[in-house]
């Protein structure tokens, strides 16, 4: 993917609330590319540390990252990002609304 790309999401990652998240299909069609979940992902995993990077979760509201994980689930939860018995961010509670970006 190109530099413009992931700068494109990067734009939209800056934009997310304190205490509300996205996922990577949000953002993906929120820049034109319904299909390229993965690409943000692609994406993400080079994020400016400046950026809020913990707001980005799967569409279930499960945490990816690997070791990152535990990290980004305390950071949320520090915003107050409610989650469920199962461990994933209540998406119904808190998703941002990137439509008109």
């Amino acid at each position: 993917m190109s530099d413009s790309f992931f700068q494109r999401v990067y734009a939209i990652v800056e934009t997310v609330p304190y205490g509300q998240v996205v996922s990577y299909g949000d953002i993906a069609r929120a820049i034109g590319y319904p299909r390229r979940a993965r690409f943000v992902g692609f994406a993400m995993r080079a994020c400016p540390d400046t950026l809020p990077w913990h707001r980005v979760v799967m569409a279930d509201g499960s945490i990816a990252g690997g070791d990152f994980a535990p990290i980004r689930e305390m950071l949320l939860k520090q915003e107050g990002v409610p989650f469920l018995p199962d461990g994933c961010v209540d998406m119904k509670a808190c998703s941002a609304n990137l439509r008109g970006m």
